[in-house]
């Protein structure tokens, strides 16, 4: 199987906790703790069900970051998925049958899920009768538009790496790992979100804090009200 260099630290520096990127990616953090550590359900008549991760995380201990960047990068095409009505279940196969078929450690986060990987999913969703996944991508290889509204999303590298990626909850966000040590930042203005929304905060007025910032106004009241959706 295909790997990754290991000191390329996309990969290999964890950045986020797991409270981190489930904000970055609008869902809640127990969802992202799934993805990302599995778990484990108990019954009083049967064996338990116990389901590993699907998404990269390292070991992590307390509020430490465990979560690197290409982690978070599979976070938002697992998210992407389950937008369409794809079942946790059913995603949990179409991975291990990307990274099985495409011999790639990180399949979901590589670009050539949009090529090689949509038809690797659109032809086990035929073969298996997988009604959920035969939503998602079409016979021609081109994913549903929800699932594809998310991947575009994601910029890769000229190795088809992730090396940058918006946030869904609003595009004023982006996360790059060369700028902030990874943390989100606004598009315009290039400055930490955390920075900016802790004077917010502080009850300063929101157009004094977006000017000493450098952030337009608007794009100040874009995160404020993604962060209170994400709230409700």
């Amino acid at each position: 199987m295909t790997t990754v260099r290991i000191q390329d630290p996309r990969f290999t520096v964890p950045r986020y906790t797991v409270p981190e990127a489930a904000r970055f990616l609008g869902v809640p953090p127990t969802t992202f703790s799934h993805w990302a550590r599995g778990y484990e359900i108990h019954f009083p008549d049967r064996r338990p069900v116990k389901k590993g991760p699907i998404v990269t995380a390292m070991d992590g201990r307390g509020r430490e970051p465990s979560i690197p960047f290409v982690g978070l990068t599979e976070g938002l095409v697992v998210a992407a998925f389950r937008s369409a009505g794809v079942s946790l279940q059913h995603i949990r196969r179409a991975v291990d049958v990307l990274k099985t078929q495409m011999e790639l450690e990180h399949a979901i986060a590589s670009r050539s899920l949009y090529t090689d990987g949509a038809s690797v999913l659109y032809d086990y969703a035929e073969r298996e009768g997988d009604e959920e996944l035969t939503h998602v991508v079409t016979q021609q290889g081109v994913f549903a538009p929800v699932v594809a509204g998310y991947l575009r999303l994601i910029t890769h590298d000229s190795q088809g790496w992730p090396e940058r990626l918006l946030s869904p909850l609003t595009d004023v966000v982006v996360v790059d790992p060369r700028r902030a040590f990874g943390q989100p930042i606004f598009v315009r203005g290039a400055v930490r979100v955390e920075d900016v929304l802790d004077r917010i905060r502080a009850d300063e007025r929101l157009a004094d804090v977006a000017d000493d910032f450098g952030v337009p106004v608007e794009d100040v009241e874009a995160v404020v009200r993604a962060r209170l959706r994400l709230a409700a």
